[in-house]
């Protein structure tokens, strides 16, 4: 293969290199900005066919070969077609956006559009399918990213050094991380070139976080580079680990015809754009670093969001506290017991328009607040909130209602498959694309928001439409509106009442995906309310949102030890801390507990927005049957965050943690998770801060209870730990922190920081 190049872009620590065979089909290479491509000897190495980065298929045009249908409609007639036409690079004050057209003779055009903004650690990539004819076309496909020729810096195929990563997600078990080898998936080449290999993977359906987070990964082993993406899109999508020949392609965008049931009309003149995908390419040897620069995409949105997020400020939410039945009688309780705490938020959620006699989860669509739990008005319980000194907020599930609600039975306002509503046991879904259900939801929603003076929205969404519904071109066209239209509505909510802050819920963490979580101030992590295995899932969202959005429940009940109360508040520390639970009943001892762990969460929480993290763990298979240990170290300029977990059969387990960016492999045989976190370069700033406190040996912890242990050495830096337990042996020495496990299932954390 005869490839020339192009063009090529510096993009912070990237580059973008362009490329075209002698026929003119464009491919992009997203490398490392100091790893030159090397085409010369990809030619002499490499049996790769060229591939197009605009990748889509038009219904009627000729399928790819190999096998291919039912696994892949990439590299069909439609795409073999276009040739390079021009590009198109517009300099902006923050960066820049690159514009490449690709033409077919037949008058359609593929236009691939690749943003990237200064000081940025990715890249956003959309395609644009543009009809040039005086006829309408159906597209089944379109991508919004393609990523050819993997790995260029390995002969031949690259065997065994390429590892692919995704996300699975599951209902309260959110972002287990799968790794397999290209082997592993059947992604080999086969001895001729012949047979397609593609693992497709994604959802069908309206909760984009079900079974998959959009996320995929390429890691070159041997050269320590990582290639990812994230999908910024809040309905059905896919993505693909594609081979034929030399090269692995690594792709991603709308579910198509085969898989999400997708196809649409394009007329004469008229276009249509991808989803955004968000995506890096850089030198980096642990996974979790790697993540951070994809979940970097969100702090500007984040950092956008109402003025009082930008502290990490506490949540109360009642609904572990009343399951489902708030009281304007309990809320005046549970705020006589909260009053003068480190709390913002105090939450009303589900139930509080409940009928007599109907559970929460059958009723809700109406939205009637009920005059017998809040007989003097939902309005006077957002007053005594507010009087109290918390922001109040409320929940509601916008886009479902359930049987026992009027609406239900509202046919003209509901979505439809087949002709008929389309109904779940419990649900039945809203079609947001009719002006009729917007105006509805605005005097139910908005005007509620504003009338009673809430500043805090919890947005839930409990059950999940499917591949598509009635309305448009095609089922899955049809889900792609409606869910367009919701976002759009939240949009709506966020123009029309200020400074509101908006949770991002769907039974837990079914929509952490990009764009809703821009939408929103921050999210439920998961409906693992009281579950041990807390801390684990927390950790695992580090890698696909910011912990600076990601709420995590605490919630307290009377029978909790002091040993449980800190565990449960230290998986706080990996995000936002959520508290719930029997608050009332609890004894000034767990009450002291509980202050200190608020206390040391206002301590570190521009570490938890500010910083980055690695994650080790040992012996952790089962979630629900916890065994070994987890450490999270999270670290900034100034300050190194260290939240240890230990399951069973961690009593008595010594853990070394390396403080550092990288691991020092005289540390492996003392270390055990060097063999799960690897070396790596370091962040200068953290190492400078590391060899500042471990100069001296002299920062050791001194006894505490459940709080106070705070330590300095003589050049000022500090040392403060939230444990159960005494743990007069923690100490920093040589970039790491040493300790050891008391009991099992114990919970703590650690704060190093700059005095």
């Amino acid at each position: 293969m005869q490839i020339k190049k192009i063009s090529e872009f510096i993009l912070g620590d990237m580059q973008a290199v362009y490329v075209a065979d002698e026929c003119g089909i464009c491919s992009l290479f997203l490398l490392p900005a100091d790893m030159p491509l090397p085409l010369e000897k990809m030619g002499k190495e490499k049996d790769m066919q060229p591939e197009s980065l605009a990748q889509y298929k038009i219904a009627g045009d000729i399928y790819n070969d190999g096998f291919s249908q039912g696994h892949s409609l990439r590299n069909g007639e439609s795409v073999r077609r276009l040739r390079f036409d021009r590009q198109d690079v517009e300099k902006r004050e923050d960066g820049l956006q690159i514009v490449t057209t690709l033409r077919d003779d037949r008058g359609y055009e593929a236009q691939h559009l690749l943003n990237y903004c200064y000081g940025r650690e990715f890249v956003t990539m959309s395609s644009r399918f543009c009809n040039r004819t005086d006829r309408a076309v159906s597209l089944e496909m379109l991508e919004s990213f393609s990523l050819s020729y993997l790995t260029p810096y390995l002969p031949q195929d690259a065997p065994e050094a390429l590892e692919l990563f995704r996300i699975r997600s599951a209902w309260s078990a959110e972002g287990r991380v799968e790794k397999r080898s290209a082997e592993e998936l059947c992604l080999e080449r086969s001895w001729s070139g012949h047979g397609v290999r593609c693992e497709r993977f994604g959802q069908a359906g309206s909760m984009p976080v079900n079974g998959f987070f959009p996320f995929g990964a390429v890691h070159d082993k041997e050269n320590h580079i990582f290639w990812g993406a994230m999908l910024m899109h809040n309905a059905s999508w896919q993505m693909n680990f594609y081979r034929r020949d030399d090269g692995l392609s690594f792709s991603g965008g709308l579910a198509d015809r085969e898989f999400g049931n997708w196809m649409k009309k394009i007329g004469p003149g008229e276009s249509f754009e991808s989803p955004v995908a968000i995506v890096s390419c850089a030198r980096e040897r642990d996974f979790t670093l790697f993540c951070q620069r994809l979940t970097s995409f969100g702090r500007d949105a984040f950092l956008q969001s109402a003025p009082l997020e930008a502290e990490l400020p506490i949540v109360f939410n009642e609904y572990c506290s009343t399951w489902g039945n708030p009281s304007q009688e309990h809320i005046q309780r549970l705020l006589e017991v909260l009053k003068g705490k480190e709390i913002a938020y105090f939450v009303i959620d589900c139930g509080w328009y409940k009928q007599e006699g109907i559970p929460w989860d059958q009723g809700m669509g109406d939205y009637e607040p009920s005059g017998a739990l809040f007989p003097e008005g939902i309005r006077h319980a957002a007053d005594l909130i507010r009087e109290a000194g918390f922001v109040p907020g409320i929940w509601f599930e916008i886009e479902n209602v359930a049987k026992y609600a009027k609406i239900y039975g509202r046919e003209e306002l509901l979505l439809h498959r087949d002709g008929k509503p389309l109904t779940t046991y419990g649900r039945r879904f809203l079609d947001m694309r009719r002006p009729e259900t917007i105006e509805y939801l605005r005097r139910k929603v908005i005007d509620m928001l504003r009338e009673n003076g809430f500043g805090y929205l919890k947005i839930d969404y409990n059950e999940t439409i499917g591949p598509g519904v009635d309305g448009a071109e095609s089922p899955g066209e049809g889900l792609l509106q409606n869910a367009a239209a919701s976002a759009d509505f939240t949009r709506q909510i966020r123009d029309a009442v200020k400074d509101i802050v908006i949770e991002n819920c769907a039974s837990g963490g079914h929509r952490l995906e990009p764009l809703c979580m821009s939408l929103c101030s921050m999210a439920s992590f998961s409906d693992a309310h009281e579950c041990t295995e807390i801390p684990v899932i927390a950790a695992n969202l580090h890698h696909v949102i910011l912990p600076a959005q990601s709420q995590i429940w605490a919630v307290l009940r009377k029978e909790d030890s002091i040993k449980r109360i800190v565990y449960s508040l230290s998986a706080t520390f990996l995000g936002r801390m959520c508290l719930s639970g029997d608050v009332e009943s609890l004894s000034a001892a767990q009450w002291e507990a509980v202050d200190e762990g608020m206390a040391f969460y206002r301590s570190i929480a521009s570490v938890i927005r500010d910083g980055r993290s690695r994650i080790f763990r040992e012996g952790v298979t089962s979630y629900r049957h916890l065994k070994g240990w987890q450490v999270v170290v999270r670290v900034t300029e100034r300050a190194a965050l260290v939240v240890v977990h230990g399951f069973e059969n961690s009593a008595g387990r010594e853990v070394v943690v390396p403080l550092q960016g990288g691991l020092k492999r005289t540390l492996s045989e003392r270390c055990p998770i060097a063999t799960e976190s690897a070396e790596g370069p370091a962040e200068k700033s953290v190492d400078g801060f590391v060899k500042e406190l471990t100069e001296e040996r002299a920062i050791h912890a001194v006894e505490q209870s459940a709080e106070k242990s705070v330590t300095c050495n003589a050049k000022g830096n500090e040392m403060r730990i939230y444990a159960a337990f005494p743990h007069d042996e923690i100490r920093v020495e040589e970039g790491c922190l040493h300790l050891r496990f008391a009991e099992d299932f114990e919970g703590l954390a650690v704060l190093l920081k700059k005095c």
